[in-house]
């Protein structure tokens, strides 16, 4: 009987569905379409691991499936090959991103293969090449041309070994995450002049629209709190002392209403004013001290930390606009310069943390409710504020915390001193990059004509080959190496000018690349947007990591390009599905520190083959359920595949004699089968797709050993069970269907039809109980009337011995699932 041996059948499947374009989508088609993939992965040299092999098996499933179900299944393959390791790794050799990022790109392409993803080759992208990143530079023109893209000085973090910018998340303890070793020195904050893309202008539509998405739920509440909307009051304070009777503080808060039990200010640490009046401060020693202590920590510290800490500027003090009264102004770096204006009004009878600043500090607190006690704002008076009374406030003493807020909104806007007003924590989005290995951003700036973008049709600004990767230290890329490169002339005037050196960030270009996949080798525009109308949304999108970011930017470019009436839909991913990661055997992450990784290819080496993988890996676990890598798991996935074949095997070994045998019992449990698999692989279950399989196989195994596979059924159900099979174990499945007797690929257009009559049972089987505990179970007629149950239920030799001669005080029985004898 022929083996099954994986080392033999996957490599010449894997070139067959090469040779013959198995998975090559026709994008023009007629058929009805089906567009997903996974979120595309940077090209490391060390390749593939588990993670990867989760993150693209998830969407391969899914894409075979409607593959099989006689969609057109595009699954679509590329490289987001843009990044700082490729750059950090030129500098130590002197060998050019562009030759590792290749050599990496070969070995990854190859080790897709050898999983048996069905992704279309002819279709490949590489954001690193001019093919791709020429039209990350149209979409910039895009933006400039609508005023969405614009240059500004910003504050940034600073590392000074990879000498570029960091965001938030990339500062650790107030080190580069790079570089936190012991001997790493702190990053600092840099003055550069930087280019951004206004996303801040779409914030409220992305708001608006998210709840409606079919998407991870907690994805869409990272969405929800990183775009931050806060509806609120802008108040004015005057500003008195040190000099600073002319200027004035204008602070944002949700509780307009507690603004007469403001008892001192806070500015945060960054605050222009800081380094304006704190200098003439009588502490300005502490105050510089505690500035540059706070300038170490990154935003998520500072608000991660439970201690608040802050010093006073002596001297300083700000001017309350209801009532007059004169208060301090500090400074504490648990006020962030990102969100609202950098100050709070601090409200220590109402707000847990400046109660706990004013307790430490010996700072007064005025209580503003009829309660006349700290009473939290937050958990207490926001849900209902007319629960509550002011007190303490005025002239709005007695009202309640809702009318009350009204009346102080319409005084301050009477008084000039205020006004009602919407705020957001996401900023918009800084894309300039002090990196070569990057998008080359299209500006070239004139003494004479200013900032001028490049025209379309001078696209690309390619990236040219230079000998020095190190950036030089003043806030240029490394392309302020190359200044042949950097100097060239206006579009606009013709006269000398300089080339924008900095690159774009990578999310850009991951910000429209599903778009671009739609018609990756067009030349002439970015995509075919007739393409785009029968293709996007993507019907599935999946990842493991950039729930926030990565989503929010690829929303801000498919929403900007609907209303160019370039793309139809104002979302780009019908279905987003966020998935777990797969830990270490003892629960833990597998990191490369601890040594614990496991290489996939290893495993497909090793004789278990990819198929094993692939089903292992969808039945550990729920897909958006962490679990922890099982030894043992993988060899019982590659039995059930072997069990599977064996059956096969076997039923073509036999003489082809048929005769009356158990058909109804094969196609019961066949078509059983395909319910459970067809709903579970739609619903992403495709731990309970493949328990339903087992079951089949199983049952299978029983009936041949009565049947001798002399049913005429066992045509159709080993075809069914092969068919249910190939999502997960397409190269298996692929050769059974030739044993089979097919001629063509088990792919393209072969799902099994279900018949619904065999779903009926004839027959059930019920638990019956005595007194709660389980004696015995019957086997009945499913249409069979309750006291004939019953009466069966009680006739059993077991049930009699526990009821040991006496009279049932009641008998119940619960449709469908068991007999209760209560004595």
């Amino acid at each position: 009987m022929k083996k099954y041996n994986p080392k033999d059948i996957e490599p010449k499947w894997q070139k067959y569905w090469d040779e013959n374009g198995t998975y090559v989508a026709n994008l023009d088609s007629d058929k009805e379409k089906y567009y997903g993939f996974a979120m595309f992965n940077y090209p490391s040299g060390a390749g593939i691991h588990l993670g990867h092999a989760k993150n693209f098996t998830i969407p391969d499933i899914l894409m075979r499936f409607k593959r099989q179900q006689g969609y057109e299944s595009y699954s679509p393959v590329g490289f987001d090959s843009f990044g700082l390791p490729a750059e950090n790794y030129a500098i130590k050799t002197g060998q050019s991103p562009r030759v590792t990022t290749d050599e990496a790109l070969e070995s990854y392409r190859n080790q897709y293969r050898q999983m048996g993803w069905s992704m279309d080759w002819t279709k490949e992208i590489d954001t690193s090449k001019a093919d791709y990143y020429k039209w990350t530079q149209w979409c910039f023109l895009q933006l400039y041309n609508d005023g969405l893209a614009y240059q500004k000085e910003s504050l940034q973090w600073w590392c000074d070994i990879d000498k570029s910018v960091l965001s938030d998340e990339q500062v650790i303890a107030g080190k580069c995450w790079r570089h936190d070793g012991d001997d790493d020195p702190l990053v600092s904050k840099k003055s550069l002049r930087q280019w951004f893309f206004k996303i801040t202008d779409y914030a409220d539509e992305i708001l608006e629209a998210t709840d409606a998405l079919n998407w991870t739920p907690w994805v869409k509440t990272a969405q929800k709190n990183w775009i931050g909307r806060s509806e609120g009051t802008v108040a004015t304070f005057k500003l008195d002392g040190l000099g600073a009777d002319n200027e004035h503080l204008d602070v944002f808060t949700t509780a307009i209403e507690t603004i007469y039990g403001v008892t001192f200010m806070v500015l945060a640490p960054e605050h222009p004013l800081v380094a304006q009046y704190g200098q003439h401060a009588d502490n300005a020693q502490d105050v510089d001290e505690y500035v540059l202590h706070a300038m170490r920590k990154s935003d998520i510290d500072r608000e991660k930390e439970k201690v608040k800490t802050g010093v006073p500027i002596e001297g300083l003090f700000a001017i309350n606009p209801v009532n007059g009264e004169k208060i301090p102004v500090w400074i504490a770096d648990y006020v962030l310069m990102g969100y609202g204006s950098g100050a709070i009004m601090a409200v220590p009878g109402q707000d847990e943390r400046d109660y706990e600043f004013a307790q430490k500090y010996d700072l007064p607190i005025v209580y503003t409710t009829d309660k006349n006690e700290f009473v939290s704002y937050g958990p207490e008076i926001k849900p209902d504020r007319t629960k509550f009374a002011m007190a303490n406030s005025g002239e709005f003493n007695g009202q309640n915390l809702e009318e009350a807020r009204q009346n102080i909104v319409a005084k301050l806007e009477k008084d000039g001193t205020g006004e009602a007003k919407v705020t957001y924590k996401v900023r918009d989005w800084l894309i300039s990059r002090q990196r070569y290995w990057g998008a080359p951003i299209p500006i070239v700036h004139c003494d004479a004509c200013g900032v001028v973008p490049v025209p379309e049709d001078k696209l690309p600004v390619e990236l040219p080959e230079i000998e020095n990767y190190q950036p030089p230290g003043d806030g240029r890329s490394p392309l302020a190496n190359a200044p042949e490169w950097v100097q060239t002339s206006c579009p606009k005037c013709g006269g000398e000018a300089q080339r924008e050196t900095d690159t774009m960030d990578g999310y850009v270009c991951s910000s429209w690349y599903q778009m671009r996949y739609l018609s990756p080798h067009d030349d002439t525009q970015a995509w075919d947007p007739k393409r785009a109308e029968q293709w996007m949304p993507v019907k599935f999108y999946n990842g493991g990591d950039h729930a926030t970011a990565h989503l929010l930017y690829a929303r801000f470019f498919t929403r900007f390009f609907n209303k160019k009436g370039l793309v139809p839909d104002p979302e780009p991913f019908q279905q987003m599905y966020f998935h777990a990661k797969i830990l270490a055997e003892d629960g833990t992450f597998f990191s490369k520190s601890k040594g614990n990784g496991i290489d996939p290819l290893e495993i497909i080496e090793s004789g278990y083959g990819a198929d094993a993988l692939r089903t292992y890996i969808s039945f550990m676990a729920p897909p958006d359920v962490e679990s922890p890598w099982n030894s043992d798991g993988l060899p019982s996935c590659y039995r059930f595949i072997n069990r599977a074949w064996t059956l096969v095997q076997e039923f073509n070994e036999t003489d082809g004699s048929v005769e009356e045998g158990q058909d109804k019992e094969i196609l019961q449990a066949t078509h059983k089968a395909i319910e459970k698999v067809t709903t579970d692989i739609e619903a992403i279950k495709y731990n309970t797709a493949i328990a339903a399989m087992m079951t089949l196989v199983n049952d299978l195994h029983k009936i041949k050993e009565d049947d001798t596979y002399a049913s005429p059924a066992w045509q159709f159900a080993l075809e069914s069970l092969v068919q249910l099979m190939a999502p997960f174990a397409p190269h298996a499945a692929e050769e059974l269907w030739r044993d089979l007797g097919h001629g063509d690929s088990i792919h393209i257009s072969h799902w099994p039809e279900l018949d619904e009559q065999y779903l009926v049972q004839d027959t059930m089987t019920l638990a019956v109980q005595v007194n709660g505990k389980v004696r015995a179970e019957i086997e009945v007629a499913a249409d069979a009337e309750e006291e004939a149950i019953k009466q069966e239920a009680l006739s059993q030799e077991n049930v009699q011995a526990h009821l040991d001669g006496k009279e049932p005080k009641k008998v119940i029985y619960v449709q469908n699932r068991l007999v209760s004898v209560v004595v």
